[in-house]
């Protein structure tokens, strides 16, 4: 029994010996055949292309991030250095390809066919995709920017091909794909260079109205973040139940915002202290009705 054991084992060995062999000898013929004077050339012939494209690569590279950042944004910039790597890629992988006598139309139609069925497979992502790119090449959105798009508001800190990360008030990460984007209305709060605040004031009946336009005016005198061009303005905006409606308007830089609408708030309820003049408010009268006491009188026969 253990002699026929040792002889099942000795025979697999053999075969698998006999295989592993064949296959050696099998690479090895494949690997003469191809190390010849022709394919030697050849591989020299492509390590100088492959060089002299890859410099090229390198100079267009430099020349893009040498453009100044108001020609090109930086976002822009990277997605285009980023565009024309994978391109780098596709046309080395498809010369080597065509040195060695391999057919690209069969692989041309394979990759058309694959990317019908990956894009039938992703149509988010290829939504995302092609959005982001009207997005990058329109310039309405740049890093650092402050926008509203629905019910998200924050700073902007990438800008991707598929999507947009922003960070809210409250230091929370929010990704908005590049569909949402183009689809709904976005609001850049940092897209020019000056923004306008507008406050509504109301001033009691009892106050003379030019007072009261001349006393709002030198609030915004007091706000050191108020911009002197365009100059702020006060006006009248209707006669409401309790009060008289007024509008103090001021330009700012955006990055000063909090500290102008502090201030502007500040220097309203200064300036209107001063001149006595109130802000109407709600009021509830309590009167405290004293009870009637009847006192009954009773005679005496």
């Amino acid at each position: 029994m253990d002699e026929k054991i040792s002889t099942i084992g000795e025979a697999a060995s053999n075969a698998a010996n006999d295989v592993f062999l064949s296959k050696t000898s099998s690479f090895m013929k494949w690997l003469k055949g191809f190390v010849t004077w022709e394919n030697l050339f050849k591989i020299i012939g492509i390590l100088f292309i492959l060089l002299i494209i890859w410099v090229v690569f390198r100079i267009i590279i430099k020349a893009i991030r040498k453009v100044p950042s108001s020609k090109l944004p930086a976002q822009r910039s990277a997605v285009i250095i980023k565009l024309l790597r994978y391109l780098f890629y596709v046309v080395i992988v498809f010369y080597i390809l065509s040195v060695f006598g391999i057919n690209l139309s069969a692989i041309w139609g394979a990759a058309g066919i694959a990317g019908v069925a990956i894009g039938f497979a992703a149509q988010t992502s290829v939504s995302n995709l092609i959005s982001g790119l009207f997005v990058l090449t329109e310039g309405s959105i740049h890093v650092g920017d402050t926008i509203i798009v629905g019910d998200v508001t924050g700073i902007v800190d990438e800008v991707k091909l598929l999507s947009i990360r922003v960070h809210t008030y409250d230091n929370q990460m929010v990704r908005i794909p590049n569909s949402t984007v183009i689809s709904s209305n976005l609001t850049n709060n940092s897209y020019h260079n000056k923004r306008r605040l507008t406050l509504k004031v109301g001033v009691d009946y009892s106050t003379d109205m030019k007072t009261a336009l001349e006393t709002l005016k030198k609030a915004p005198l007091l706000c050191p973040t108020v911009l002197p061009d365009p100059a702020p303005l006060v006006w009248f905006d209707g006669f409401d139940a309790s009060s008289i409606n007024m509008t103090v308007a001021v330009w700012f830089k955006p990055a000063d915002f909090l500290q102008t609408k502090n201030d502007l708030y500040i220097a309203i309820k200064q300036v209107l202290d001063e001149k006595k003049i109130s802000i109407p408010f709600n009021q509830l009268d309590v009167q405290i009705k004293q009870p009637v006491v009847k006192k009954t009188v009773r005679r005496v026969k």
